[in-house]
């Protein structure tokens, strides 16, 4: 009964999100206003094939995440995520845990930042929300699952970054989000999830054990960083971390100085940008 439940409740809801408050291309026709499935799968980061089987009731016990990442990407209030968890015969996540919600008030500041590269992350530097342009200067984040989309596990353990770093700034960045990880868990002690993360960076990373061991202390501040894009090459860009009361959320937001070549490369990034989902 639960997953019919579901199934309907997500249906309805997807029907009422015009593409374009999901910051999507609302052209060509369109038998509804709302979102196709093929939109909601993208924004979710789930297949098309997973959210059919769900709202036709063929699918039954969704994860936490999945009934998470569902929410973000219908643009839920708090009380109808909580009816979206109960809906999936799950218990909302209670204040012990990171808290992964993002608020229409921050949906509402992404879209008007069109123009610039912002992801938004948890208290944990898991990614929870990507903008286009974000994607194109970073990757398309839309197929990472699990620990890959966590900041600090593709820091220590997963691919390399575009990010360019010194020894300096690398050694500093990692103090930093070892630190910062540490500050969060001390917050959210009931967090299974997250003493799991630790665990396994402890286990997979010589040097997050060393500094998870160590007690390093650091702090993850606004700097300048060049990311080498595979088209366009190096863009140097201001990187600053916004945190939105209440929440514990990080928006990251990448800005060029007006006037500049980084400024031209990063309005040139959003017309490939489009290009590159148009032909995809």
């Amino acid at each position: 009964m639960a997953t019919t439940e579901f199934g309907q409740t997500v249906r309805r809801w997807r029907d009422r999100v015009p593409p374009e408050a999901a910051g999507l291309p609302a052209g060509g026709h369109r038998r509804a206003a709302g979102l196709r499935r093929e939109e909601l799968a993208l924004l979710a980061g789930i297949s098309v094939d997973y959210i059919t089987r769900l709202e036709q009731g063929r699918a039954a016990n969704p994860s936490e995440q999945v009934v998470e990442a569902l929410s973000r990407a219908l643009r839920l209030s708090g009380v109808e995520r909580e009816h979206l968890f109960h809906a999936a015969g799950l218990v909302p996540p209670g204040r012990g845990m990171v808290p992964a919600h993002i608020t229409p008030s921050v949906h509402r500041l992404l879209d008007r930042l069109t123009g610039t590269p912002v992801a938004v992350y948890d208290a944990a530097w898991t990614l929870l929300l990507a903008n286009p342009l974000y994607a194109a200067l970073m990757g398309d984040p839309s197929g990472w699952r699990g620990n890959e989309r966590n900041g600090v596990w593709r820091n220590f353990v997963g691919q390399d970054s575009r990010v360019r770093h010194t020894p300096e700034s690398g050694r500093a960045l990692e103090t930093a989000l070892v630190a910062d990880l540490r500050a969060t868990a001390s917050r959210y002690p009931a967090d299974q999830r997250l003493r799991h993360l630790i665990a396994e960076l402890h286990a997979n990373s010589d040097r997050f054990a060393e500094l998870w061991d160590s007690g390093a202390v650091g702090r993850h501040e606004a700097s300048r960083k060049t990311v080498d894009h595979p088209r366009l090459g190096p863009v140097t860009l201001d990187c600053d971390v916004l945190s939105v009361a209440g929440s514990d959320l990080r928006i990251m937001i990448y800005t060029a100085e007006p006037g500049t070549e980084n400024a031209e490369r990063l309005a040139l990034l959003g017309v490939l940008g489009t290009q590159a989902l148009v032909e995809s």
